[in-house]
């Protein structure tokens, strides 16, 4: 992974974290040892859901520029409607509190997402190739005199 790939991986997953973190204090105070597990189930849900999505979202830039766009949607929308599977199965479980769960995952998806376009709206992303009129001679055109 290029470093600026891994800066802005933390620069995105360092606040997400943060917030499962907080999520899972909140949790353990308010429902006890089965919160503060469901909280955590579902950040590391999310986070992993979404670090997933990151690289392949990095990898379609690199690999198949024409496509990043549409496959950014798609990839949102497959991400968003997977978690929101994940909260409608886990619903009725006994094995941690579904409430805190779902408030997790959605809280670490919403920081995440917000942490991206942040990360994305600080990148220095050339929108020209600099080194790309370096290597070609100038060819005249036109009449020459």
């Amino acid at each position: 992974m290029p470093s600026n790939d891994v800066r802005n991986l933390l620069q995105i997953a360092a606040p997400a974290a943060a917030a499962g973190v907080i999520a899972v204090a909140v949790s353990a105070a308010v429902a006890g040892g089965q919160g503060a597990l469901g909280a955590a189930i579902g950040t590391v849900l999310a986070v992993l859901f979404m670090g997933i999505g990151l690289y392949v979202l990095q990898w379609t830039a690199k690999t198949l520029p024409q496509l990043f766009q549409a496959m950014g949607l798609m990839l949102y929308m497959a991400q968003l409607l997977l978690l929101l599977v994940f909260v409608a199965v886990f619903k009725d479980t006994s094995a941690f509190n579904a409430k805190a769960f779902a408030a997790a995952l959605v809280a670490t998806t919403v920081v995440w997402m917000g942490a991206q376009a942040r990360a994305h709206m600080k990148a220095k992303i050339f929108y020209i190739d600099p080194d790309h009129t370096k290597d070609e001679k100038r060819e005249k055109t036109g009449p020459s005199s």
